[in-house]
């Protein structure tokens, strides 16, 4: 059965359109304890069925397969979902669809899970469609890293918040940022506390420890839908100033790869 489009999200697929193996080779997994935190609460330490919305390249729903029976990933962008497929997983499926309409039954799964996505999901609609597939004490989860990650030299980290902010007025500039549906990460909790939608709401937050070279780092960046939008759209890596953080990441690494460290902010709601 075909898929029904929803045309307010257009904007949102061609942005993650054209760079899943790229997305897929530098950006983090899940923190470690993840699986254990979210199948505690929803008394199965291993669940049957994991739903993970926006699955994109499969990163989350690889991390969900080694400790799960059984993978969902629902990603609305066709060349995200090959780079998915491509990477396999005996236990995993992947399907086209919508945060707000998976397509799959009542009270299916013990975890819903959204990495990295939220923002860019109708949180209403979405709320209600984990509620509708998630079984008695299931539990939905959005997880998302502060970005980017602290690394141990803050001119690095100091150099990558200035091409984001740079990007950012780019887009706000030449009207990108209009034509998209998106939400602020911060009003998450409230979103889902006011949407009834669960019996028991609140934030956890979570540490992984990671580890990258300088190439890395400006990967990251490129992995960025606003970087890779402006770039699609003529903009040149010079004005997005990438080249002068290659020069300052690789000038503070000095050519090693260093620790960084990622905080999750974790948002839950149980059934």
């Amino acid at each position: 059965m075909e898929m029904s489009t929803d045309s307010r999200f257009d904007a949102t697929i061609e942005r993650f359109t054209g760079f899943g193996a790229h997305y897929d080779q530098v950006r983090p997994e899940p923190p470690r304890r993840l699986a254990e935190l979210l199948g505690g609460i929803a008394r199965c330490p291993r669940p049957a069925l994991v739903v993970d919305l926006g699955s994109g390249t499969g990163l989350a729903s690889r991390y969900w397969a080694r400790h799960a029976e059984k993978v969902i990933g629902i990603e609305p962008t066709a060349s995200m979902r090959e780079q998915a497929q491509a990477d396999g997983g005996a236990n995993i499926e992947y399907r086209e669809g919508y945060s707000h309409a998976t397509g799959l039954p009542d009270g299916c799964a013990d975890l819903v899970v959204c990495s990295q996505a939220l923002h860019w999901m109708d949180p209403q609609a979405t709320f209600a469609e984990a509620r509708r597939i998630l079984r008695e004490g299931g539990v939905f989860a959005a997880c998302d890293y502060d970005w980017p990650p602290a690394t141990l030299y803050w001119e690095a980290d100091a150099a990558y918040v200035g091409c984001q902010q740079r990007a950012e007025r780019l887009e706000r500039e030449r009207g990108i940022a209009a034509r998209l549906h998106r939400w602020d990460k911060a009003g998450h909790l409230g979103r889902m506390r006011e949407s009834n939608c669960f019996r028991h709401v609140r934030e956890c937050l979570l540490h992984h420890r990671d580890t990258g070279t300088a190439d890395r780092v400006a990967g990251l960046l490129m992995s960025q839908g606003s970087v890779q939008t402006l770039l699609k759209e003529g903009v040149t890596e010079d004005e997005l100033g990438i080249g002068e953080l290659r020069a300052t990441v690789r000038r503070a690494f000095d050519g090693e790869a260093v620790p960084w460290f990622w905080s999750a902010r974790v948002r839950l709601g149980v059934k």
